[in-house]
């Protein structure tokens, strides 16, 4: 258990949060959420105690250990992979240490007895013995192959090394896990199996993400860190989210009696508590539809932004048209071997591959920026694209301001009608006037969407469309591809992005490709195509 009392974090005047008295106890995973800045990361290192807090303490029961999920990905390069994960439980590894400088003394005196005994004594009851299988399993289990265990960490990449200190976090069973931003940088298979194993964690977790499936997946409560406040919600992010707009409308709707809408707001919660129980991500966490409290919805002070694509002209019946695609990589190894399929109307995909290289050069290839060894592509005559690459940096490689840089992908230059696009993705002010080569990686990503809806596209290419984005920005663009009336072609690593968006999905495999029209749940669940990829992949 987690007790926070009377915190308050400040930087000058700029005052974070205040008066923050909540207890975090186990069994539950509370899902950190703010807007940019709130200070979600902050609340973590608190109590972490890599950040000193203004006021207040921070305790945990006697005897309990906290494990933190580390941001430095070169602080254990010297070390062997499987030491690195072992060195999560700080206290067990002290002791096998020990354990190994006194076992290879050469003079071994009485005294270095009775100290192993009691080092032999620790070591069992920390589950010593299993240490070392208990991180490879770890490791297994987060991609890691069984290869790589005695590798040094400088030797490993960056993604990998991501895994490795995710491994170290979870290992020893901690009693109080914090972790944030844990799924950066995985795959959708590694991001499903840590969901799995943290639904099933028996101690205190608290996360801070921006992957909703992932919140919704492990997450009994909800922390809001908004306009200095730290407020506790029960369920899980859908609810939170879902709740809160049906709460501002209601608030906006003066004329609704305060029975009436006490009314809906308990069916609300009816309802999702009848879709949670038989969802497909039930886990152990159920006992939070148990708390689910109509006093609780409040509306939300967020600010989302207003993501509109308005195509110019509707698609015809002929879309794109890839006929035998090949691309290698640098290494000489295929990213694209053989890729043929058509694009038919109305259909939005989703792209996989176990390379995300393979579906960066696809879309660079028929968006003309990229070459293949061998094949074509033909777009429709109706057709206009919209393309979001995964690299912006070279849109921002200028001095220019924001509504300058608008302004070149803008048949109307006038400040007041650039302004109306910037304002949709919140630049409001002087914040129009920022330069291009200041901006946040969020900030560029909303530029970027902003020159999207100039386009008037009937087609949109999205690598990674959520990358950078904070959670209502994520939500905002993931509600307008919903109802977006043309094609969709995108790479995500946003499971709910995926599922709520896409009908169907093409798999790219140094073998060719697997074509499913169904959405991605079923894809992922399915035996069938399990031993389809495996086999694809393998060939």
């Amino acid at each position: 258990m987690i007790t926070v009392s009377n915190l308050a974090i400040q930087f000058g005047k700029r005052v974070l949060f205040q008066d923050v008295n909540l207890k975090f106890t186990a069994g539950n995973c509370y899902g950190i959420i703010g807007a940019n800045g709130a200070g979600k990361s902050t609340f973590l290192r608190i109590i972490s105690g890599d950040l000193e807090s203004t006021r207040g303490t921070i305790a945990l029961n006697p005897g309990e250990r906290l494990s933190v999920l580390r941001q430095n990905h070169h602080e254990y390069d010297e070390f062997p992979v499987l030491n690195a994960v072992m060195m999560g439980h700080a206290e067990l590894w002290k002791v096998m240490k020990e354990r190994e400088d006194l076992y290879a003394k050469s003079d071994f005196t009485e005294a270095d007895g009775i100290k192993a005994a009691e080092l032999e004594e620790k070591f069992a009851e920390m589950d010593g013995w299993n240490a070392e299988s208990d991180a490879a399993s770890l490791l297994s289990g987060l991609g890691i192959a069984e290869q790589y265990h005695y590798t040094l960490l400088k030797d490993m990449s960056g993604k990998e090394k991501v895994k490795i200190l995710l491994a170290q976090a979870l290992f020893g069973k901690p009693d109080n896990l914090l972790l944030d931003e844990p799924t950066n940088d995985l795959d959708l298979e590694t991001v499903s199996w840590l969901e799995n194993y943290l639904s099933n964690f028996e101690g205190t977790l608290l996360v801070v993400s921006h992957d909703r499936h992932f919140l919704d997946s492990v997450c009994t409560q909800i922390v809001d860190i908004d306009f200095g406040k730290v407020q506790l919600f029960s369920g899980n992010y859908s609810f939170w989210y879902q709740s809160s707009q049906l709460a501002l409308r209601q608030q906006q709707n003066q004329n609704k009696k305060a029975e009436e809408k006490r009314k809906e707001l308990l069916e609300f919660i009816q309802r999702f508590s009848a879709n949670v129980a038989k969802s497909k991500q039930t886990t152990s966490r159920k006992k939070m539809l148990e708390k689910l409290n109509v006093e609780e919805i409040q509306p939300s002070t967020r600010r989302y932004p207003a993501i509109i694509f308005t195509p110019e002209r509707e698609t015809g019946n002929t879309i794109l048209e890839v006929h035998n695609l090949s691309k290698k990589a640098e290494d000489g190894s295929w990213l694209l071997k053989d890729v043929t399929f058509n694009v038919e109307k109305d259909e939005k995909i989703v792209f996989l591959s176990r390379n995300p290289m393979a579906m960066t050069a696809l879309f660079e290839i028929i968006n003309d920026k990229m070459k293949p060894e061998t094949g074509s592509h033909k777009w429709g005559i109706t057709i206009t694209t919209a393309y979001l690459p995964l690299d912006n940096s070279n849109f921002f490689n200028n001095d220019l301001t924001i509504v300058d840089w608008l302004a070149q992908y803008s048949d109307d230059t006038t400040e007041t009608f650039l302004r109306g696009y910037l304002g949709k993705m919140l630049f409001s002010g002087e914040d129009i006037y920022k330069k291009a080569t200041v901006l946040s990686g969020g900030e560029k990503m909303r530029c970027m969407i902003s020159r999207m809806m100039l386009r008037n596209a009937n087609t949109m290419i999205l690598d990674n469309p959520t990358n950078h984005l904070d959670l209502e920005s994520i939500q905002a663009f993931n509600n307008t591809l919903i109802n977006f009336k043309g094609n969709i072609l995108m790479a995500s690593h946003d499971h709910e992005f995926i599922q709520t968006v896409c009908n169907r999905v093409i798999e790219l495999t140094p073998n060719g490709i697997i074509d499913k029209m169904m959405d991605y749940d079923d894809y992922i669940t399915s035996d069938a195509i399990k031993e389809l990829r495996d086999k694809m992949y393998k060939i």
